[in-house]
């Protein structure tokens, strides 16, 4: 399950449980609705209470990334699992953005903030 907010040209998506491929489909429209009014996305994933998720996500991730390579500015993943951050270094490298990992929500936002 996923929780998304907007925040201007931010998105904030906190993971739940099981991340599955229609999660990823809602993020997918987030971003949409975002590049209607901005030119770039700065997201935060919040992967702490992430639990698994499903390889059709990942596959559907680096298919989305590479359609929308140039529409992020920043992407912080938020986790303390090594897994889940090598998941978000894998995604940023379809896309020119500057990815973080950062062990706290606190930190990622600052570093959002500061862009």
């Amino acid at each position: 399950m996923i929780v998304i907010e907007e925040q201007n040209d931010l998105l904030k998506v906190h993971v739940y449980g099981e991340f599955t491929l229609s999660d990823f489909r809602e993020f997918e429209t987030a971003v949409g609705d975002e590049l209607q009014e901005y030119d770039h996305v700065n997201a935060l994933f919040d992967l702490t209470n992430m639990e698994r998720f499903s390889v059709d996500v990942v596959l559907e991730e680096l298919k989305f990334n590479k359609q929308h390579a140039r529409d992020y500015r920043r992407i912080a993943v938020v986790t303390d699992n090594q897994w889940h951050a090598w998941l978000g270094w894998l995604a940023g490298a379809f896309v020119d953005a500057e990815v973080q990992q950062f062990d706290n929500e606190q930190g990622a936002t600052a570093w959002l903030d500061a862009a």
